[in-house]
């Protein structure tokens, strides 16, 4: 039965947000832009046309009905597929921070990462609507999945990103934990994820550095350790209201790049403990309206596929905001609608364009 009516409250919100996010990229970047670039709005001109790219892609995504991507889902991950390999090829891919992970268009950059996230939910939901029935049996319903991940996931450690590795696994196995595999099954892939993550630190000692930060920032306080202390400079003195708008003081030259990662740590600085409630009651308010859509759907693909992408955004949101106040080592990942870059922007409104349209034909 279709409603007709799309959530407009999720879609307000996310809106609002994203506007607010903009705001914050300018407090947060600023200082920096004008340092080196001579534009303060360098970082918001950026981010201000992926916005827009954004509403657009929710405008478009909510008219479009999702049935679509059921039938094109093997195409889609083919496509998401193609572009991960691409952007490993010298030439072709570009490298910044240190990872071969972007396409650059001049001053732009596109991740094929965060694409691949949402191509991978797609076929996933469609792959546990589909097989339903053999879902609960390891060896034909979900070891053949586990596989299309596991590659997707290989290649996306060949950039190396292992935020946004950790984010896809995260959220699909969120997606199969709700298909109703044993929970035995989740506790070996655990132990074997802990396994992996070994393994991962030995391939690259830079990680081990990163969890001995996490675990004392003090003990290199100018190298590994630098980023949460700083962080927590920003975060401790913010109080209930704050230091004020653009009067954060560790945006100046302390908190490397505040505008990506760490912008959270501006907003409890600027806004202080408000600023933290805001920005959580946003993440509550969307994962209450996704679920909620979710749980309504007649469609069992809808299910997957709204409960995917929802979950896509806040297991995100909850890695980045659990790295900043420190209770996990520094990932990379960004906080969604907040953080400067422009593919996780677009992803994410792409994301909930499609969960709109799932919403008005329920």
């Amino acid at each position: 039965m279709k409603n007709k009516q799309y959530d407009k409250l999720l879609f307000l919100a996310v809106l609002l947000i994203a506007i607010f996010g903009i705001i914050m990229i300018y407090s947060a970047s600023s200082i920096w832009a004008e340092y080196k670039y001579n534009d303060p709005f360098k970082f918001v001109k950026s981010q201000s046309f992926f916005l827009i790219l954004g509403v657009i892609a929710i405008i478009v995504l909510s008219k479009i009905d999702y049935h679509l991507y059921e039938k094109k889902a093997n195409l889609i991950l083919l496509l998401c597929l193609t572009l991960l390999v691409l952007v490993l090829i010298p030439g072709i891919g570009s490298i910044r921070n240190g990872s071969r992970s972007w396409f650059g268009f001049g001053s732009l950059g596109i991740q094929p990462s965060e694409f691949a996230k949402l191509g991978l939910i797609i076929y996933v939901a469609k792959y546990l609507s589909r097989n339903n029935r053999i879902i609960k049996d390891i060896k034909k319903g979900v070891l053949p999945l586990l596989l299309v991940i596991a590659t997707f996931f290989l290649l996306i450690m060949l950039e190396p990103d292992f935020g946004t590795a950790m984010v896809i696994v995260l959220t699909l196995i969120l997606m199969i934990f709700i298909s109703g595999v044993k929970l035995s099954f989740f506790i070996k892939v655990g132990l074997l994820g802990l396994l992996g993550i070994v393994a991962l630190i030995i391939v690259a000692p830079y990680r081990m550095l990163r969890i001995i930060s996490f675990l004392n920032p003090w003990s290199d306080p100018l190298g590994s350790g630098y980023q949460i202390i700083q962080s927590l400079y920003a975060i401790g003195p913010g109080g209930l209201l704050g230091q004020g708008f653009l009067k954060s003081r560790q945006k100046q030259f302390y908190l490397p790049e505040p505008q990506t990662d760490f912008i959270f740590s501006i907003i409890s600085e600027e806004f202080g403990f408000l600023g933290i409630l805001i920005v959580t009651a946003f993440f509550a308010f969307i994962t209450y309206r996704i679920i909620k859509i979710s749980l309504k759907s007649h469609d069992l693909f809808a299910k997957y596929l709204s409960f995917g992408l929802g979950g896509g955004i806040i297991v995100q949101a909850l890695l980045n905001i659990a790295v900043v106040i420190g209770l996990i080592p520094v990932t990379g990942v960004t906080l969604p609608f907040f953080s400067y870059g422009g593919s996780s922007l677009l992803v994410s409104m792409a994301s909930i364009g499609i969960i709109l349209n799932i919403s008005k034909n329920k």
